[in-house]
């Protein structure tokens, strides 16, 4: 019997010729990531509970401090610098300031066939570039960080076949949103959703990304693309080559399949305070909003300040309504201001704040507050994710976000025009 991408890297990972659902394997571990969420958590384990406290490969361990950047009180400084204390004590790649740990880690570190655990749910990023990448607890993170190894329970694999090519003035996040609408955010748990067919040829890394990124969302432990010559090209211009790149089997078992295509998609959003409550932009437009978030793991790259840059050039956000435009990294960061997108942003009066996770992780930057909309790029929306528990989050693409900015309430692009 044949197996699916997910299922030939857990093989290789265990060092046995096939797998199937429901096999328990252990695995190596390719790399670890955490970020300041948590890393403090796994350090006071690692000091004060284990015996003989080792660390099995630091050069497959990295560091990054994104989530309250920088720090916002005394708290937060302590435990950053824990992190960034033990790091270099122990000979561990470090990020500090620089961007959000997923898209440092796609820029830097992710190669196709790797199997990498980070403690962080949106680690399944990775599959964007054919690599299996899960969250674990600081738990977990620490057994494989002093073994190098861990367990896996092989997942099913659900198969998402795209057919066509997204309209213009249609992006990614329209895309996946309408699939978790479809599937619920408990459609496909403990199981891969694996994006394949003609109309992923249409996508950039950038586009996967954004559909991989948010499979958690859907309950899934990844989601993965095939890493085609779109991805290799991708990898190359990074400087790196692929540990292995994997095919799924034409007799490979997914669990179920589903078909969109991606012509009839349309834009859309999620309402308060379910991912999974996705509904076509126009049903919600209208909304008076009080902030628009341009940024995340799920949305803050070039491609997405290209897109909410071109909505907003020439106009004025709304006097009333606070912008955010939050880049993804620093790579980001600097493209954006070769390219005159910063300075687009600031003209049109939004505020635009160093590469770090902002309002998406609702610590410190653009917290809401009581009975305050949001409309965001991040990836979720429940109930008092970005600040106060009366505040409503919407989720919508980059363009959406921006022309409702301008609006001052929700409203796409074209509406806007």
């Amino acid at each position: 019997m044949g197996m699916t991408i997910a299922e030939k890297i857990i093989a290789a990972a265990a060092g046995v010729e096939s797998v199937k659902p429901g096999d328990i394997h252990t695995v190596n571990l390719d790399r670890l990531m955490s970020n300041d969420g948590t890393t403090h958590l796994t350090i006071d384990m690692y000091r004060n509970q284990l015996k003989r406290p080792r660390i099995a490969d630091a050069s497959k361990l990295v560091f990054i401090v994104d989530h309250n950047v920088p720090a916002d009180n005394p708290k937060t400084a302590a435990s950053q610098k824990k992190m960034r204390d033990f790091a270099r004590e122990n000979g561990i790649d470090f990020w500090e300031g620089k961007g959000v740990c997923h898209q440092i880690m796609m820029e830097h570190y992710v190669r196709p066939g790797e199997l990498i655990f980070g403690a962080d749910s949106h680690t399944c990023t990775y599959g964007a570039l054919g690599a299996f990448g899960t969250g674990v607890g600081c738990t977990d993170y620490l057994y494989g960080m002093v073994t190098g190894t861990s367990w896996v329970l092989v997942p099913e694999t659900v198969k998402f076949n795209l057919v066509g090519k997204l309209r213009p003035g249609v992006y990614p996040r329209d895309l996946m949103l309408t699939i978790i609408g479809q599937v619920g955010a408990n459609g496909c748990n403990y199981q891969v959703m694996e994006f394949t067919g003609e109309g992923v040829k249409t996508l950039s890394v950038n586009d996967r990304m954004v559909l991989c990124n948010l499979a958690v969302e859907a309950g899934a432990k990844t989601g993965i693309v095939e890493a085609d010559e779109i991805a290799l090209e991708y990898l190359k211009e990074h400087g790196r080559t692929p540990k292995a790149v994997y095919h799924s089997d034409e007799d490979a078992v997914y669990v179920r399949e589903y078909t969109f295509d991606l012509s009839k998609i349309e834009p859309v959003a999620a309402r308060p305070d379910f991912v999974d409550d996705v509904v076509p932009a126009s049903e919600v437009a209208g909304i008076a909003i009080d902030e628009a978030f341009l940024g995340s793991c799920n949305n803050g790259r070039i491609d997405d300040l290209r897109v909410g840059a071109a909505v907003i050039k020439g106009k004025k956000v709304a006097e009333h309504v606070r912008f955010l435009v939050v880049p993804a990294s620093n790579d980001v960061y600097q493209q954006a201001l070769k390219e005159g997108l910063i300075e687009i942003f600031m003209e049109a009066g939004a505020i635009v704040m160093n590469a770090n996770c902002s309002v998406c992780w609702g610590s410190c930057q653009g917290v809401i507050g009581e009975n305050e909309v949001l409309i965001s790029t991040g990836t979720r929306n429940f109930k008092g994710r970005a600040g106060h528990p009366s505040s409503k989050v919407y989720l919508a693409s980059a363009a959406t976000v921006a022309a409702s900015a301008v609006a001052g309430v929700i409203t796409t692009a074209d509406q806007l025009m």
